[in-house]
């Protein structure tokens, strides 16, 4: 439960907007509702449980395979681009004596049936965390992903966390007794953050749909809404996986339509053309000898005959002078 009466940190909204890989430290910081952690604070948390886990492991007799891998590889609770484990997000947690319960576990049934009872939900797939936090009576989602907390009815809540799990979500219960009024400024802490009132994270949300409305694109309950001045997005985003997919079936079907592969029983064979037979089709089309029966012989013109040609003469004319 939350500590005390009325309205935390005066009815503001405590969102932080994606930055590189820190989705953790976006997830932890809204479900505390403050900027209480940097990616720096974290880390070491990490670190620190890193060398536990060593010593547990050293704590046998003789160093094992399995150790010495464990030795070789690099940490187990926080990756090179930022992304924690969950170990790390439940001993942030615990600074404030805030338990984080899968809620597959059997002390978390009740929240299986009755949601609305409870005050923050951690949602993990693959390397991206948000957090469901409910904030002056009210549940938002926090997605850093998002522009501004997306508010959540009653009704809705139950429908969306089981949308979530049907999509592969791990979803963790965070109980105990939440921080109630932040006095930490964001700029103190990540610059991460911003404060909203509630009606400027409708408006915020509302430009946001409005957009994805223009460019017609259609929202699932598990697809988040990238704000228009989103710093980063994390590499591998749900949407991302989605597109994979769409390829992947894509292509699939290409190969169920191609036409069937040319095989000796689907094709007529025309058998190679030896010169021998090309010489015999040339001889059967080509025309008939000719021969005296086949060919109307003109006989030879006979020869001219002379002829005379005579020339009259006419006498001069001896009166002439």
């Amino acid at each position: 439960m939350e500590v005390g009466g009325g309205s935390s940190n005066g009815g503001l909204l405590y969102h932080e907007v994606q930055e590189s890989k820190l989705c953790a430290v976006h997830c932890v910081n809204t479900v505390l509702q403050g900027p209480y952690f940097s990616e720096f604070d974290l880390a070491a948390l990490a670190s620190d449980l890193d060398s536990k886990e060593r010593q547990m492991m050293l704590e046998g007799e003789s160093v094992t395979e399995d150790f010495l891998r464990f030795d070789s590889e690099e940490s187990h609770n926080v990756s090179m681009d930022g992304d924690f484990s969950i170990q790390v997000l439940q001993k942030a947690l615990e600074v404030w004596d805030l338990q984080v319960i899968p809620l597959n576990c059997p002390v978390a049934e009740p929240a299986q049936v009755d949601p609305e009872l409870e005050n923050a939900f951690i949602c993990h797939l693959q390397d991206h965390w948000f957090s469901i936090r409910k904030v002056n009576g009210e549940w938002y989602n926090f997605n850093s992903l998002y522009a501004a907390p997306e508010h959540l009815s009653r009704f809705y809540l139950s429908a969306y966390l089981d949308s979530l799990k049907g999509s592969g979500w791990s979803i963790f219960l965070v109980r105990g007794s939440f921080p109630k009024d932040c006095l930490i400024s964001t700029s103190e802490a990540s610059g991460f953050g911003q404060w909203l009132t509630p009606e400027d994270a409708q408006r915020i949300t509302k430009s946001c749909n409005t957009t994805q409305s223009g460019t017609h694109t259609t929202r699932t309950p598990t697809q988040p809404v990238a704000s228009s001045y989103q710093p980063f997005r994390e590499e591998r985003s749900l949407s991302d996986m989605e597109n994979d997919d769409l390829q992947a079936a894509i292509a699939a079907s290409l190969m169920d339509s191609a036409p069937p592969a040319f095989t000796a029983e689907n094709v007529n064979v025309i058998p190679p053309t030896t010169p021998a037979a090309v010489t015999a089709s040339l001889v059967d089309s080509g025309p008939p000898a000719l021969t005296t029966e086949n060919v109307n012989v003109i006989p030879p013109a006979p020869a001219a005959s002379a002829t005379t040609i005579t020339t009259d003469v006419i006498p001069e004319d001896k009166g002439a002078k």
